[in-house]
């Protein structure tokens, strides 16, 4: 199937930073990303991610470059305390959505990019790469 956002006009910069990273966060947009999180949370670098991740026995098997240190901040933020109970469901739900079977390349990107695109935050592209 032909993904119907192909027809859009990127930006000359956005086109170089996706010839670079693909659809994957690297660390500067994960941090861009992590900082337009409303709920004020401490965000956690990749190491404390990875050190979660290890602390419960949870290992990836389609992750690349920033994404899962953007979906345990998001998860962090938005349902830590909520439907995330504690840290280790933290860790389970992050390769929940990491490894999601339904998933496909770069859909943790692609979903953050339409929230940022439908919201209308600008993004700089060219301070990402």
């Amino acid at each position: 199937m032909t993904p119907l956002d192909m027809f859009d006009d990127r930006p000359r910069s956005m086109k170089i930073y996706l010839k670079y990273y693909g659809f994957h966060f690297n660390k500067k947009l994960c941090e861009f990303a992590v900082s337009k999180m409303k709920h004020g949370k401490t965000a956690m670098n990749k190491s404390q991610v990875e050190e979660l991740l290890k602390r419960h026995n949870i290992e990836l098997d389609n992750n690349e470059l920033y994404d899962h240190v953007y979906v345990a901040n998001m998860g962090n933020n938005d349902f830590l305390g909520s439907s995330i109970p504690d840290e280790r469901h933290l860790a389970i739900y992050v390769k929940d959505v990491i490894d999601d079977k339904d998933g496909y390349d770069g859909i943790v990107f692609n979903r953050w990019y339409a929230d940022m695109t439908r919201c209308g935050i600008p993004i700089e592209w060219d301070e990402m790469i």
